[in-house]
């Protein structure tokens, strides 16, 4: 009767919710480092439409998606024009002042590291949206075989992210009812996140001596309440994955774009 019960949640939830969060996690794994080997166009834009793909399968909503996105949305046109100043000058010149040359292989550099930035950012949004710190604990410790203090440290890190956004948001609220957040974005960003940093030294230092003091450091053979193995779904997204990888490189190669490391 348990087991029919499972099943019929496990039915209702999203694809990607169902699988282990140590496969999610060795999936993203075989999925972006292949594409660490070569800056073309051909192979970002080939992972990172693959990916997009795999959105609906996470349970991620379109704004939930594109918010969590804001970061690799900033990141990478900042890193696409820092390539484009001082990427290696090939071809026609456009422009230059000092060390920064803008040059037809610059700009080609400049749009493959933009893309390759979305296509390796995007995988760890939709693989590692609402992993469980407790299950994924579960599967560091049975499935790979870690060190129990390693997990622990892992599961109790992982648990703060949320308490972090938590005080972000709040943080924010208090200013505004103090009539402080409304004029002045960056000085108000750059005051919280100092604020935030001494919160999390704080709460970080607490976590820890309690942790210890009740011996989670100890070097003892431990148990897990629930037990953690992989299933078929959990190898399916794992070569799910890797086919993503070996099609992007396998795309670039057969169009004449791979560049290895950015060398053409």
């Amino acid at each position: 009767m348990a087991e029919g019960t499972q099943s019929a949640e496990q039915s209702k939830q999203p694809f990607l919710a169902t699988v282990n969060p140590v496969a999610r996690v060795l999936g993203l794994f075989l999925l972006t480092t292949p594409l660490l080997i070569s800056i073309d166009w051909v192979s970002a834009v080939v992972a990172l439409v693959c990916t997009l793909f795999l959105v609906p399968l996470s349970g991620l909503g379109f704004r939930r998606f594109l918010g969590r996105s804001l970061p690799l949305l900033i990141a990478a046109p900042i890193s696409g024009i820092s390539m484009a100043l001082y990427g290696n000058p090939e071809g026609k010149e456009y422009f230059s002042f000092l060390l920064a040359h803008v040059t037809d292989n610059s700009i080609s550099l400049a749009i493959a590291i933009m893309l390759r930035v979305l296509a390796i950012g995007t995988p760890v949004i939709v693989l590692t949206a609402n992993i469980d710190p407790t299950d994924l604990g579960n599967g560091l410790a049975q499935v790979l075989k870690l060190p129990s203090r390693f997990v622990l440290a892992t599961v109790a890190s992982l648990r703060l992210v949320g308490l972090f956004i938590s005080d972000w948001q709040a943080l924010t609220r208090a200013r505004r009812a103090r009539g402080l957040g409304d004029h002045g974005a960056i000085r108000r960003t750059i005051s919280q996140v100092f604020a935030l940093l001494v919160f999390a030294l704080r709460r970080g230092t607490k976590l820890a001596t309690a942790m210890e003091a009740r011996g989670f450091g100890a070097p003892i053979k431990r148990t897990w309440w629930h037990t953690s193995t992989l299933a078929a779904r959990d190898y399916v997204t794992m070569a799910a994955c890797l086919a993503i990888a070996v099609a992007a490189i396998g795309i670039s190669v057969w169009a004449g774009e791979f560049r290895f490391l950015g060398v053409a």
